[in-house]
């Protein structure tokens, strides 16, 4: 009996089939056979839950070092402001301190005055109290401006309190009186001199 051709090749073709399942099934073949869906899933699952622990971890720790750097910035902020307040209610107590001798000073020359001292006695006590008055603020860096007649006359370290005609044509524009003196503090203008110029 002769073989049917087309038979024979549909035989042969059914027998690769199977033979190419019986491969697929080798254990070499299984390791790298595709996850099936609900392995896959939970796999990918149980990463975002990883991740998403992760990022909750960061996000506590950021958290808390915000929390802390905040924190030390505000102890920073009431620290400094107590100490500037410390510094400001303290800062003339050397100046104080100073001028507590002058004040005793004047007390004694009032009890002279009501005791009747003669005049001569009570100006020299007078003129010396002056000059420990102004020691005591040139060591705290008080400075007199030197203002005199014929000085010309500058906005940044004068303030004129009137204007005359001038005595003489020199004069014009200039300072002819000071009526009240100017202090530096330092090198700051803390009173300007008063004047009055001519014109």
């Amino acid at each position: 009996m002769e073989k049917n051709p087309s038979l024979d090749q549909k035989g042969n073709s059914e027998t690769q089939v199977e033979d190419e399942k019986i491969q697929d099934k080798t254990p070499e073949n299984l390791e790298n056979a595709p996850e099936p869906e609900n392995v896959k899933t939970e796999t990918s699952r149980e990463e975002a839950e990883d991740e998403s622990e992760k990022l909750s971890k960061e996000l506590t720790d950021a958290k808390d070092k915000y929390l802390r750097l905040f924190s030390e910035f505000e102890n920073f902020r009431r620290r400094t402001a107590r100490e500037r307040l410390d510094l400001i209610q303290t800062s003339t107590e050397g100046l104080m301190v100073e001028l507590l001798p002058v004040l005793d000073d004047f007390g004694r020359a009032a009890a002279s005055i009501e005791n009747g001292s003669d005049k001569k006695s009570v100006a020299e006590g007078i003129q010396l109290i002056e000059n420990k008055f102004k020691r005591a603020l040139e060591q705290k860096g008080l400075k007199a401006m030197q203002v005199k007649q014929g000085d010309d006359f500058n906005p940044e370290l004068h303030e004129a309190v009137s204007q005359i005609p001038a005595p003489k044509k020199k004069l014009v524009g200039k300072i002819i009186e000071t009526v009240e003196d100017g202090y530096f503090l330092g090198e700051k203008v803390i009173r300007f001199a008063k004047v009055v110029i001519g014109g």
